[in-house]
């Protein structure tokens, strides 16, 4: 996939590289086979472009189940464990008090309000977490 060009293909979601960052963008449902697809797309996009970045645009989203928040946080355990950042943005409020509703807090997944939010924290570089409180030759 060449940057700037989406994918539009029949039961598929559009996939748009953006220099180091996929952009997807979800609207209305997202069926099994379409959700199975998306995750495979990703996976090979990331690993062929070496992008570091996913953002996925939720905005269009109206409702949310339990079947969507585990395609989104294993999206997200996904490109992390390919070394890309997932961010997902334009979470309606409607959504976010659903996911928390259903127990759906998705630990570890970063969202912004928008996709420039989400494009800014991603371009950022990665500040590596401190390993223990000691120093170093302390037992």
């Amino acid at each position: 996939m060449s940057e700037g060009l989406s994918r539009p293909v029949a039961g598929h979601v559009p996939v748009l590289r953006l220099g180091d960052v996929l952009l997807v963008t979800l609207q209305g449902e997202l069926h099994d086979s379409m959700a199975f697809q998306l995750q495979q797309d990703l996976a090979e996009t990331i690993v062929r472009s070496g992008v570091t970045g996913v953002v996925i645009d939720i905005s269009g989203v109206e409702m949310v189940d339990s079947f969507l928040g585990r395609v989104l946080a294993e999206i997200a355990a996904q490109t992390e464990l390919l070394a890309a950042r997932t961010v997902v943005a334009g979470m309606r409020p409607a959504v976010a008090i659903t996911l928390v509703e259903l127990g759906l807090t998705l630990p570890g997944l970063r969202t912004a309000l928008t996709t420039e939010a989400a494009m800014e924290y991603l371009v950022q570089p990665v500040v590596a977490p401190r390993s223990g409180g000691g120093r170093e030759g302390s037992p």
